[in-house]
C-alpha cells in the first residue's frame, strides 16, 4: 500500500487531520521552549560551562539541525505518526524485516524512556515554579506535598527525603493527559495559548535583560577547568551539549504528529525547522542574558531566569512575578507535547503489532489513542510524584541522541535502497549532513556520564525481553510502501 493509500485508510476512523503549519511549529516551541529555559540552562552553566554554556547552545543546536533536516526529509516521505520509530521501521523492514522490526522496537523503546522521564522531569520543574508563584500570591504549599519522598546521591545511594508526594507535579500530568484525550484541537490550541504567554515573557527578559549584562559576569567566558573532566573548562562546555540536549527534543514531537497534520508533506518540515531554528535563536539569546546578568555559580537553583532577573537590580523587578508566571505556563505546555508525544509512540508501536494492541485503541468520538494516553498518564503522575529530579532528568537525553544518530543512518541508506522514492522535502547535502549529524550525537553522547549509559543498557534489556515475547511473535508485516517519482 502507498503512503497516500495508508493516509487515506486510517483518516476515516482514526486519528483526526487538524493541525496546520503554525500549529505544527508551535507545537515545536511548546516542547522546546520551557525545561531548558527555565531550569537546565543555569545547572549546565553553573555546574559544566560557565558562560560558555552559551557555546554549548550553539554546537546542541547544530547538531539538532543536521538531525532536524534528516527528520524533515523522513516526514515528508512517511507522514504518519511514530517519529524515530516509524522511519525506522520503514527503512530497515524493507531490506530485512527481522532486522528492521528489532531496530524499529529498539528505537521507539528509548524513545518511550525519553519522552515518559522528560515529561516527569518538566513536571517536577513546574511543580517548584508553581510552589514559588503561590507563594508569592500568600498561599504556602508544605514541601512535604510538592517534593518526592526519594532522594538519591548516586545509584547504590538511595534514601528517603521525609516527604509524602509530590502533588502539583502529578496534578500537571493529570491536567494534560485529560486534555488530550479530549482531542488533539483542543490540545493544539491550548498549547498555542501557553506558547504565546511564555514566548512574551522570554522576549521580555531578552530584550529588557540584555543591555544590563555586566562584562565581569561574563568573564572568563569559559572558566578554566578544575581538574576534573567534564567541570568548566572545554571538556565541561562538551558536557554541557549532552545535559542540554534534553531542552532541544521537542522537534522530535512535531513529527510524532505528523499522523494528525492536515498537509503532512508540506507542514512537517516547516514545523521541524521552523520551531528548532525560532527556539536555537532564543536558547543563546537567553543563556548570554541569564550568565551576563547574573554570576553563573548563583544559577544552580530550580528557578534560575528569576535568580538573574534579582541579580539585575530594581530596574528588572517588574519582571520577576511575570518569570514565575512564563515558567508555570511554558513548562505545562512542554508536559502536554511530552505526553503527546509518548502516546503517540506506542500508538505506532500497537499499530504495527510490536506492543500491545490496547495501545492503538482509538476513542470512537475524540478521535484519540486514549486508553495509552490514559495509561502513560498515570506511570508519568507516579514518577513525577514519587522519583526525585536527579533520576528523572538523567533518562532523557542519551536516548534521544540514539535516535537522531539512527534516523541520520537511515537517511543515508533509504537514499541508496530506495534512490526514486518520492521526496517532497529532500535534506541538503546529504552525504556531508546525515554523516556530520551522526558524529555530533556520538560526540555528545560521549561526555554523558556513566551512570546514564548504565541506565539505558538496563532499560534496553528490559526491552529486548518484551520484543522477544511479545513484539517477535506479533509484528505485522509493513503496511505500506514508498511511494515512486512518477517517470518524466
Amino acid at each position: 500500500m502507498s503512503i497516500e493509500g495508508e493516509i487515506a485508510r486510517t483518516e476515516a476512523h482514526e486519528l483526526h487531520r487538524a493541525l496546520g503549519p503554525w500549529q505544527l511549529i508551535a507545537l515545536g516551541i511548546g516542547a522546546i521552549i520551557g525545561a531548558g529555559i527555565f531550569v537546565i540552562t543555569g545547572h549546565a552553566a553553573a555546574a559544566y560551562a560557565g558562560p560558555g554554556v552559551v557555546v554549548s547552545f550553539i554546537i546542541a543546536g547544530l547538531g539538532c539541525l543536521f538531525a532536524g533536516l534528516c527528520y524533515a526529509e523522513f516526514a515528508s516521505m512517511i507522514p504518519v505518526a511514530g517519529s524515530a520509530y516509524t522511519y525506522t521501521y520503514a527503512t530497515f523492514t524493507q531490506l530485512n524485516p527481522l532486522l528492521g522490526r528489532f531496530l524499529a522496537w529498539f528505537i521507539g523503546w528509548n524513545l518511550v524512556l525519553e519522552y515518559l522521564a522528560a515529561a516527569s522531569t518538566v513536571a517536577v520543574g513546574w511543580s517548584g515554579y508553581f510552589v514559588e508563584l503561590m507563594a508569592q500570591l500568600g498561599i504556602r504549599i508544605p514541601a512535604s506535598l510538592s517534593s518526592a519522598p526519594l532522594a538519591m546521591n548516586s545509584l547504590t545511594d538511595i534514601g528517603l527525603t521525609g516527604a509524602i508526594i509530590n502533588l502539583p507535579a502529578m496534578a500537571v500530568i493529570i491536567i494534560a493527559s485529560t486534555l488530550l484525550v479530549v482531542g488533539i484541537r483542543a490540545s493544539a490550541q491550548f498549547n498555542s495559548a501557553m506558547v504565546a504567554i511564555k514566548l512574551t515573557i522570554v522576549v521580555l527578559v531578552i530584550a529588557f535583560g540584555l543591555p544590563l549584562i555586566r562584562s565581569e559576569n561574563l568573564t572568563p567566558f569559559i572558566p578554566p577547568n578544575t581538574g576534573t573532566f567534564g567541570e568548566f573548562g572545554w571538556t565541561g562546555v562538551f558536557r554541557a551539549t549532552g545535559v542540554i540536549f534534553f531542552a532541544y527534543i521537542g522537534f522530535d514531537a512535531v513529527s510524532v504528529a505528523a499522523q494528525e497534520a492536515r498537509n503532512p508533506q508540506r507542514d512537517m518540515p516547516i514545523g521541524i525547522l521552523g520551531s528548532l531554528i525560532i527556539c536555537t535563536i532564543l536558547y543563546i539569546l537567553m543563556s548570554l542574558t541569564m550568565t551576563g546578568l547574573a554570576p553563573y555559580t548563583s544559577l544552580n537553583v530550580p528557578h534560575p531566569v528569576f535568580v538573574a532577573i534579582e541579580n539585575a537590580g530594581p530596574q528588572l523587578a517588574w519582571l520577576g512575578f511575570l518569570v514565575n508566571v512564563g515558567a508555570v505556563v511554558g513548562l505545562a505546555s512542554v508536559v502536554l507535547v511530552l505526553l503527546l508525544g509518548q502516546s503517540r509512540i506506542f500508538y505506532a508501536m500497537s499499530r504495527d503489532g510490536l506492543f500491545f494492541t490496547i495501545f492503538s485503541d482509538v476513542h470512537p468520538t475524540f478521535r484519540t489513542p486514549w486508553i495509552g494516553t490514559i495509561i502513560t498518564g498515570v506511570f508519568a503522575a507516579l514518577l513525577a510524584g514519587f522519583v526525585p529530579l536527579g533520576i528523572l532528568g538523567e533518562l532523557v537525553s542519551i536516548g534521544t541522541l540514539l535516535a537522531f544518530a539512527i534516523v541520520c543512518a537511515a537517511v543515508l541508506v533509504l537514499r541508496v535502497s530506495v534512490p526514486d522514492a518520492k521526496r517532497p522535502f529532500r535534506a541538503p547535502a546529504v552525504w556531508i549532513v546525515a554523516p556530520l549529524g551522526i558524529l555530533m550525537c556520538a560526540f555528545m553522547m560521549r561526555f554523558l556520564p556513566g551512570d546514564t549509559w548504565l541506565r539505558l543498557l538496563v532499560w534496553t534489556i528490559i526491552g529486548v525481553g518484551i520484543f522477544a515475547a511479545y513484539g517477535y511473535w506479533n509484528a505485522k508485516p509493513p503496511q505500506w510502501v514508498l511511494q515512486k517519482q512518477p517517470a518524466e
